[in-house]
């Protein structure tokens, strides 16, 4: 019997909605689910957000906040170096580093095959990036990619930017 792909989920916000959620792995349907219950319907979200240009940048800021709090305690805990580029820039940068390594530990360790030795590779390569306009152009990534791109980037035999250099 094949899992089910169609839920029905009521909100907290008090709509029931009905959830295609084919695109999700059969075991991680149920939790997806569940994680929507506890949540405003789509409709009603936007709603919340978009009722002023205020309200949404305030949301935005609070939302900025907790992204930056939760990738400076991960840099710390982790041993992660400051990373060096323009100021305007370094906060974005931070907030880039640890969604895209955090996201490569959870598909590569996590939810993949590779150990915690294997992963200590990784984590040593994303320390020698300290640039941060790297973890800016590396925003869109997947976490999969990360240890191909961190090879690209420590590769000494590459060639630099600029052939006349």
């Amino acid at each position: 019997m094949a899992v089910r792909t169609h839920w029905t989920v009521d909100h907290t916000c008090g709509h029931q909605v009905e959830h295609d959620l084919s695109d999700r792995a059969a075991d991680r349907r149920a939790g997806f689910a569940r994680w929507l219950e506890a949540r405003d319907c789509s409709d009603c979200w936007r709603a919340a957000r978009e009722s002023s240009p205020d309200e949404k940048q305030q949301w935005l800021t609070a939302r900025r906040a907790e992204e930056q709090q939760a990738a400076t305690e991960w840099e710390q805990r982790y041993g992660m170096p400051p990373l060096e580029g323009p100021q305007k820039a370094l906060e974005w940068a931070v907030r880039c580093r640890h969604q895209l390594v955090t996201a490569a530990y959870t598909e590569l360790v996590v939810e993949g095959s590779w150990n915690d030795t294997e992963w200590s590779v990784i984590e040593e390569k994303a320390r020698t990036i300290t640039r941060a306009g790297w973890w800016i152009d590396q925003r869109d990534a997947d976490g999969r990619d990360l240890p191909e791109l961190l090879d690209a980037a420590t590769d000494a035999d590459r060639p630099t930017e600029n052939p006349f250099v």
